[in-house]
């Protein structure tokens, strides 16, 4: 998984397959765009206009449990 955030675009993406190409994009809420593989699998998200939807943008925590 990789997470990046352009601060000239304000726009945070989330990948979550980096070996999978991108077959479908749909805006399910305007600014927060899903892409989908051929099987409709999730490969990624982004959300543009970030800093008004996302506390701290540039800063990122990652967390895993058991």
């Amino acid at each position: 998984m990789k997470v990046t955030y352009d601060m000239k675009t304000d726009t945070l993406s989330v990948i979550f397959r980096t070996d999978t190409k991108v077959s479908e994009s749909d805006e399910e809420k305007p600014g927060v765009i899903l892409d989908y593989d051929q099987k409709g699998n999730l490969v990624s998200l982004e959300i543009l206009d970030t800093s008004e939807r996302v506390t701290e943008a540039s800063k990122i925590e990652f967390q895993a449990s058991d």
